[in-house]
């Protein structure tokens, strides 16, 4: 398979837009794009609407929120970044991947991301992202990513120095799918 024929899926846990989730899983897939790593799609929990916290089985999923785990199980590579709630990720992230077959992301490459007000709850990503995807079986990059307030402008956007900061997980997205020589897909 072509590196460009890859799919790279980005999902922002906020439930509002703008966001500053939204931004840096935009900023990260961009990077993606540049480095012609594949195609890149980004879906905010807020894309679910209401369907995806009525939905207790992947069966009952309304089409909004099943377009979005159909995503997420067909990606080659994943970009997942949650805003930080009272040093928690979101509840709707965490209940839409409770609806994933975890077979679908075995071995998956993931990059994990999360932004909070301040350092306070940069913690999230080893207490509660990484044990998710650990659960999954995903492969997670070992370059995560945690932005607070401070890394962004008055008006949402990423700093330069916060761009930057960004550069070795794609680093290793890139090393990822060029050594599998493969699609990441669950086989």
């Amino acid at each position: 398979m072509s590196v460009t024929a890859r799919r790279i899926v980005g999902i922002s846990g906020n439930l509002a837009r703008p966001s500053k989730t939204r931004t840096l899983v935009g900023e990260i897939l961009r990077q993606a794009e540049v480095r012609r790593l594949g195609t890149v799609e980004l879906f905010d929990i807020a894309d679910a609407g209401p369907e995806l916290g009525a939905a207790v089985h992947r069966s009952q999923l309304a089409a909004a929120p099943d377009r979005i785990v159909s995503a997420i199980e067909q990606a080659d590579a994943l970009v997942v970044a949650t805003p930080v709630y009272k040093a928690a990720y979101t509840g709707l992230f965490k209940h839409l991947f409770d609806l994933i077959d975890p077979k679908f992301l075995e071995n998956r490459p993931v990059i994990v991301a999360a932004t909070g007000g301040s350092e306070r709850h940069a913690l999230v990503i080893e207490h509660h992202l990484l044990p998710l995807f650990a659960f999954f079986r995903a492969a997670v990059l070992p370059a995560t990513l945690y932005m607070t307030n401070a890394d962004f402008d008055a008006d949402g956007a990423l700093s330069l120095a916060a761009v930057k900061r960004i550069a070795p997980a794609i680093d290793q997205l890139e090393a990822w799918l060029h050594r599998s020589g493969k699609s990441g897909s669950a086989a």
